[in-house]
């Protein structure tokens, strides 16, 4: 079935629909809020687990650890989802999941309460990145290869403009808590961790009323666990013998170790580091968003016109220039908080087109299968063991440096180099694999079999 470019399906757009529901935890918990309230109600120093360790370092270990789980856990459940095509009710567990946890969130009010912010935080990502994979899983069943770079980045923009109006939301409510009969900001807070849950249970009930819900094989009960590893060991098999796949997914991985730890420590960058006061980092976070929205279109031309691969290598030397000016800011400048506005608009032009191109080169460049989930299983455990190599490293680094998060920085565009290097390799040496057909700039598109 061919789709026309300039039209999507209710069940296109009832997906897209998902990145609005979902992306208000990835804005306000996992990036604005509640970073800055984790570090504001608790000491600099934490003992934990026995273990004296800084609240950044703290707060960065348990999404290592969050994002560990998940990729341990994908292979089996995305595998199983194929098997019993189910990925709908996979995708919804995970979704309340995440909801769930946001709103118990709500509950965390300092030191005393620390076991159930570092639980409930890690069970929300446990959530919001479990319901991605199966989420990503969707597109290649729903969309034409042709159309996955434009319905990629609409969900992308869906979800941005979602997120920042619960933000602005938020950030009214945390501004004049006495307007909402609140007595303070702190308690402000908390209450938009619990309207970060509503919102995601209740608008991801459109997605879920119009994504289809298939029904394939049954799995036999003996071995069943070991599927999706299974599924997974032959997906990697597959990825050796197409080098272009092989050699994007390292690259992938390397700009994913920068981009996603970036988005994550960023407004406690600016907080501990740069001394920005919440309400200027918020609005920073804001500014990203909307232009990210510009972001996500542009680099989804730019993938058009120059190919995919080109169009990743431009935002990845922008991701460099971003880690080293984060780097270089100094937080006894006067225009340092101008600088931070600034830099907020370059990562928010290249945060969306990154991520968005990423998804859609990677739907293009695999073979026609109906186990789509275990794919996507693999770019996304790809993912999760980046951020959790990302967010160790930036972890680590800060503890070295006694807190110092401008070399932690540093650390992070040497990952974008990297990443760079092993683009411009498959960009100028890598042959395209025979079964796929190599258009414009490396832009690959899946050649079906008829």
């Amino acid at each position: 079935m061919r789709y026309r470019k300039s039209h999507f399906t209710r069940t296109q757009n009832a997906w897209a629909f998902y990145d609005w529901a979902n992306s208000v935890y990835s804005l306000v918990i996992a990036t604005a809020v509640f970073p800055i309230y984790f570090e504001s109600v608790t000491p600099d120093e934490i003992s934990f687990l026995g273990l004296s360790l800084s609240n950044t370092s703290l707060y960065s270990y348990s999404l290592s650890a969050s994002f560990f789980i998940v990729a341990l856990m994908s292979p089996l459940l995305s595998g199983l989802a194929d098997h019993t095509g189910n990925k709908k009710g996979f995708m919804m567990f995970f979704c309340y999941l995440g909801a769930l946890s946001c709103i118990a969130l709500a509950f965390f009010s300092g030191e005393s309460s620390l076991w159930l912010a570092i639980v409930a935080s890690m069970m929300a990502s446990i959530g919001f990145w479990g319901s991605i994979v199966f989420y990503n899983a969707f597109l290649p069943e729903i969309a034409s290869a042709d159309q996955h770079d434009a319905l990629s980045a609409k969900g992308f923009s869906w979800g941005y403009i979602g997120g920042a109006l619960l933000l602005i939301f938020n950030l009214i409510l945390i501004e004049f808590p006495a307007s909402f009969g609140l007595s303070n900001a702190g308690l402000a807070s908390q209450v938009s961790f619990a309207t970060v849950g509503i919102w995601w249970l209740l608008f991801a009930q459109v997605t879920f009323l119009y994504l289809p819900s298939r029904k394939g094989e049954r799995v036999s009960a003996k071995g069943y666990l070991w599927t999706g590893y299974q599924r997974l060991h032959r997906v990697w098999s597959m990825v050796r013998k197409a080098p272009h796949l092989k050699w994007f997914l390292f690259a992938f991985f390397a700009f994913s170790m920068g981009v996603q730890t970036v988005i994550l420590m960023a407004s406690l960058y600016g907080s501990k580091q740069l001394g920005l006061a919440a309400d200027k980092l918020i609005l920073t976070i804001l500014i990203i968003q909307f232009v990210a929205i510009a972001g996500a279109y542009l680099f989804a031309y730019l993938s058009k016109t120059l190919g995919n691969i080109q169009a990743l290598m431009i935002a990845v030397v922008v991701w460099m220039f971003v880690c080293l000016s984060a780097y270089a800011m100094n937080p006894d400048n006067p225009s340092v908080l101008y600088q931070f506005f600034a830099l907020g608009g370059v990562v928010g032009l290249v945060m969306g087109g990154i991520q968005s191109l990423a998804r859609s080169s990677y739907s293009k460049m695999i073979p026609e299968t109906v186990n789509t989930a275990s794919f996507f299983s693999f770019f996304d455990v790809t993912e999760k063991i980046a951020i959790v190599s990302g967010t160790l490293f930036f972890g680590l680094t800060v503890q070295i440096y006694d807190g110092d998060m401008g070399r932690a920085a540093l650390v992070l565009g040497v990952f974008f180099l990297i990443s760079l290097l092993l683009l411009s390799y498959l960009r100028f040496v890598v042959k395209p694999h025979h079964r796929f057909t190599e258009l414009s700039g490396l832009r690959y598109s899946y050649k079906r079999n008829s």
